[in-house]
């Protein structure tokens, strides 16, 4: 019995380390973590409604499905492309550009924020952009009634993508 329990000891020790060198390549082999965002896109959607009304804005802050894709191609584009930091895509396209090519009629402006973890909690998105008075004046323009917003995960890196709209008034 003791001879067996010797043995089952000398062949976990050597298993254990092939284990964890395994485990550790399916991790390194898995770029994205693609979480559900949900929760945080809406929270980044109530913060900017709470912000505008701080500033005196009396609009609703509406999502809109076309900012919403403009914002998801940008974050997925920033997570693919690690030298990216601001509103510019590698195929050098900014916010109206993408807002035009997923179909919103009126001006688009963005915010963008970055976390060098696998998650962000919207205090420290909210932190980020608060910050920065760019980012402040896109987000408390009360002229941007639309909204589009889209989050994306590595294992190292969170990505937060909020496209602001104007939308246009409708011809007749």
């Amino acid at each position: 019995m003791l001879a067996g329990m010797r043995l089952l000891v000398r062949l976990s020790s050597r298993v254990l380390p092939v284990a964890v060198i395994l485990s550790g390549t399916a991790a390194l082999a898995t770029p994205s973590a693609h979480a559900d965002n949900k929760r945080l896109n809406s929270a980044v959607v109530s913060a900017v409604y709470t912000f505008q009304h701080q500033a005196g804005c009396t609009n609703d802050v509406i999502r809109d499905n076309a900012l919403t894709l403009a914002a998801e191609w940008h974050a997925e584009d920033m997570i693919t492309n690690r030298n990216i930091y601001d509103d510019t895509g590698s195929d050098g396209s900014g916010p109206q550009d993408r807002a035009n090519a997923a179909g919103f009629h009126g001006i688009a402006a963005e915010t963008v924020a970055i976390n060098p973890a696998v998650a962000i909690s919207s205090f420290e998105l909210v932190n980020q952009w608060y910050a920065n008075p760019d980012d402040m004046a896109i987000i408390r323009n009360c002229a941007n009634t639309s909204i589009g917003v889209w989050s994306d995960n590595a294992l190292d890196r969170t990505v937060v993508v909020a496209v602001y709209g104007q939308p246009a008034a409708p011809r007749r």
